[in-house]
C-alpha cells in the first residue's frame, strides 16, 4: 500500500470540511474489501458507484484479531486490488445479527450480486465457509455478524467498470 497515497486522498478530504469539523479529530482505517485483489476491486467499484452501502464480518475475525468493532463515525480508506486508495467512507450503523436474521433491505444495501437475500446468502456463506476455517472456525447460519451500513464522503477517481459483481 502506498502510504503516501493513502495520505494525499485523507488530506484532500480534510481540505473539503469546515476547519471545527469533528472528522479532524478522528484517525482512519485504511483496508480493502473482501478477501482477494479481484474482490477488492468489485466491492470497491460497488462503493464509488452508490449501490454498495453496506457491509458484514464475521464477529469471531474480530475477536480473534482482536480488533475493536467498528463504531458510528469511523472513517475508512477504500483500497482497491492494489491497495491504492479509491474514497473515504463513514459508518453510519453498526448491528450485530446473526446471518440467518440479515434481511432483504441489508442485503439489497450490500449491493453484490443480483442484490436478493437469496444470492447475498448463497455468496456469504461461500465466503465465510472459505474465510473462517483460517481463523479456527467454520460457518454455521446462527454465526454471529458484525453488519455495517456507510456512507461515501470522499472520493477522488471515477469509478472502474465493474463487471458481474459477485462475492
Amino acid at each position: 500500500m502506498s502510504g503516501s497515497a493513502v495520505e494525499r486522498l485523507w488530506r484532500g478530504y480534510l481540505d473539503t470540511l469546515p476547519q471545527d469539523a469533528p472528522q479532524r479529530e478522528r484517525g482512519y482505517l485504511a483496508e480493502a474489501f473482501g478477501d482477494s485483489p479481484e474482490m477488492a476491486d468489485r466491492l470497491a467499484a460497488l462503493i464509488l458507484s452508490g449501490t454498495k452501502t453496506a457491509t458484514c464480518s464475521a464477529l469471531p475475525e474480530y475477536e480473534a484479531a482482536g480488533e475493536p468493532l467498528p463504531l458510528v463515525g469511523d472513517l475508512l480508506v477504500v483500497l482497491d486490488g492494489r491497495e491504492e486508495p479509491l474514497c473515504i467512507v463513514e459508518t453510519t450503523e453498526v448491528a450485530l445479527r446473526s446471518f440467518d436474521e440479515v434481511d432483504e433491505t441489508f442485503a439489497r444495501e450490500e449491493g453484490e450480486g443480483d442484490r436478493t437475500l437469496a444470492s447475498w446468502r448463497r455468496e456469504h456463506e461461500r465466503f465465510f465457509r472459505r474465510t473462517l476455517p483460517r481463523i479456527g472456525r467454520e460457518f454455521s447460519p446462527g454465526i454471529p455478524l458484525v453488519c455495517e451500513r456507510f456512507r461515501l464522503v470522499y472520493r477522488e477517481r471515477e469509478a472502474p467498470a465493474v463487471e458481474n459483481p459477485r462475492s
